[in-house]
């Protein structure tokens, strides 16, 4: 998670806005006692009338910037509610599952064939317990670290095989459904940690694979002729994503659509993790579209060792 921001800059700013407001005051009563006397110092009114304008355009700002501040804090309020809504979902479910089976096997005896059933249940449920807690733990060690300095590099592979297999194995899918074509290049690197590679293209492919089932066709294609940099590209089956919302999915807990309605799980920090790791290696990830087929196109650009 990214650190909390310090409430200091919306209290300065009322402040600001505050003192500004009581300066117009006294200014306009200073003014009004002026022309009323009829003082006929033309300095004088003209000094304080410059002073007044200027105040009223900082006011003018401040209230902008305040309504600006004002606007991202719900859309934020927005998105931690819709987190939690879905994190609530994530643990709930998997959890009254354990327990149903668990108070069956409790109760009443059950055959071994229907145990074993049970225990695969079971294990499922935890392993998507197991990777909510990885996938959150992602989140609070990635976006709180600083970009790595230097020049480590990392094949890229090997993690896409990592990724295919994880991913496959996750959804109990066959990982021919997931096709890796070939490299442009004998041994394609890139420059980045591996772990920090590993989280980019699991997500990439677990997005890819959940919101194309139950048939997927995922392929993974990396281009490494591109000079300094390595091209990689997710492409999927799957519903698509709306050309306005493209920008919109890598925002914090960010996902299309109602928690309540939703049948996919997912925390909506996926491919904002994506984003914040391809940044600090100093590439860049954008969403395309098919050319008029169904599903989405994830391409990654990294620097090339």
């Amino acid at each position: 998670m990214e650190p909390r921001r310090s409430a200091g800059w919306p209290i300065l700013l009322g402040v600001v806005l505050i003192a500004s407001i009581v300066a117009l005051g006294v200014g306009w009563v200073l003014v009004s006692i002026a022309a009323a006397f009829g003082s006929g110092n033309a300095a004088f009114y003209w000094v304080i009338l410059a002073v007044g304008i200027a105040l009223l355009v900082l006011v003018l700002v401040g209230v902008i910037v305040y309504l600006f501040l004002t606007v991202k804090a719900i859309a934020l309020s927005q998105r931690q509610s819709n987190f939690i809504d879905s994190v609530t979902h994530e643990l709930k479910s998997p959890l009254a599952s354990l327990k149903l089976y668990l108070q069956t096997l409790d109760r009443r005896p059950v055959p071994p064939e229907q145990q074993a059933d049970f225990h695969r249940f079971m294990l499922k449920d935890v392993e998507r317990l197991d990777h909510l807690v990885d996938h959150l733990l992602d989140a609070a060690k990635t976006l709180q670290r600083r970009p790595a300095r230097g020049g480590e590099s990392s094949a890229l592979e090997p993690i896409l095989r990592a990724a295919r297999d994880g991913v496959a194995e996750r959804y109990r899918i066959d990982p021919d459904r997931i096709r890796i074509l070939p490299a442009g290049g004998a041994e394609t690197r890139v420059r980045g940690r591996r772990a920090d590679l590993e989280i980019v293209f699991r997500n990439l492919v677990d997005n890819a694979v959940k919101y194309s089932l139950p048939e997927p066709e995922v392929e993974i294609e990396a281009d490494g002729r591109r000079g300094r940099e390595v091209v990689v590209r997710v492409t999927d089956n799957g519903p698509g994503i709306p050309a306005p919302d493209r920008k919109q999915v890598f925002g914090r807990f960010v996902r299309l659509g109602s928690e309540l309605e939703r049948s996919t799980p997912g925390t909506g920090l996926g491919l904002h993790l994506v984003r914040s790791i391809v940044r600090q290696l100093r590439g860049r990830v954008t969403i395309l579209a098919r050319g008029g087929r169904r599903g989405t196109v994830m391409e990654v650009r990294l620097p090339a060792a």
